[in-house]
């Protein structure tokens, strides 16, 4: 029996739909898909928050770094060229149950601190241990010597400092003056006010840099950053509240830059005009021209908590 037009109209309509529902459902996703293929739905704050508890609650796996990226609307997860075989099945094992809310990235140099460093500081001859790292910012605090600033991966070993190594102690990291790793800072008193010249200054190495306050650093603000090794270099502010697992330890709350760095910047001054912004803690790469990731311990934490202010 022929069937009538309405019957064929609704069995070509249906066959229509059947055929459009099989290629939207066999059409794979790619990242290179059209502006027409639909936006993936944007996760809320508190989704990204918890994706970063945890991740900072996670076991620690040296060589990989977080930050949330506000671009992505993911939590970028960096894993340095160290992270294979059973580390790199760790992380794996961490990140999927994640799932869309994270972005595995992978760098080609080692993710490390960068011990030595701005104005450079030394371990001096009273100290048991050698090493170099930089000065990062002068500070005032009320009824106590002046200070300066430096990294905590550098005070903790190293408590009395020196302007040349093996020299004569400058200053003094006193007890509880150093939080490394969970944080990245370090306070050494000079041992009385004007023995030690030490201006509210950062060295440019073609001049200098009057600091006279600290703040937060600012998403795609540019900074510069001056280190003994490299000197000065700038860039931009790429993330905040990032986290860095270290062979040391892990390091949570920190800024990340693009700017170079290298081994022997560690503890110098990361800041925006007059302003000091952080504390250079570690990072990827150098500054023979590749790319860089760089992460540093922001000023106002160290400042709030050793009762100290710019100066």
């Amino acid at each position: 029996m022929q069937r009538s037009a309405p019957l064929r109209r609704a069995a070509a309509l249906a066959a229509t739909a059947l055929a459009l529902l099989a290629a939207a459902t066999l059409t794979p996703y790619s990242a290179d898909a059209s502006a027409a293929q639909p936006r993936a739905a944007r996760f809320a704050d508190d989704t990204l928050a918890a994706t970063m508890a945890t991740l900072n609650s996670s076991e620690q796996i040296p060589g990989t770094a977080w930050v949330s990226d506000p671009k992505s609307n993911k939590i970028v997860v960096t894993a340095d060229p160290t992270v294979t075989g059973e580390k790199l099945t760790s992380l794996n094992a961490v990140l999927k149950p994640l799932g869309d809310t994270v972005e595995l990235q992978r760098t080609t140099t080692e993710l490390k601190l960068f011990v030595r460093g701005g104005d450079a500081i030394y371990g001096s001859s009273t100290s048991s241990l050698r090493g170099r790292c930089s000065l990062g910012f002068n500070v005032k605090r009320a009824g106590l010597p002046d200070a300066f600033l430096t990294a905590g991966h550098c005070g903790g070993p190293i408590k009395s400092w020196a302007e040349t190594d093996g020299g004569t102690e400058i200053a003094l990291v006193p007890a509880n003056g150093s939080s490394f790793p969970g944080d990245d800072y370090a306070i050494a008193a000079y041992p009385a006010a004007g023995a030690v010249a030490h201006p509210s200054e950062v060295n440019l190495y073609n001049g200098t840099q009057a600091i006279t306050g600290a703040r937060d650093a600012v998403i795609d603000e540019p900074v510069q950053r001056s280190g003994i090794t490299t000197g000065l270099h700038g860039g931009t502010v790429t993330g905040l509240n990032a986290s860095v697992t270290y062979k040391e330890g892990r390091v949570t709350g920190l800024i990340q830059t693009n700017v170079c760095a290298e081994p022997g910047d560690s503890g110098g001054a990361l800041f925006a005009g007059n302003q000091a912004l952080g504390l250079t803690s570690g990072g990827s790469g150098d500054c023979g021209g590749g790319p860089a990731v760089t992460y540093y311990q922001p000023v106002t934490e160290a400042l709030s908590a050793f009762g100290a202010t710019i100066g």
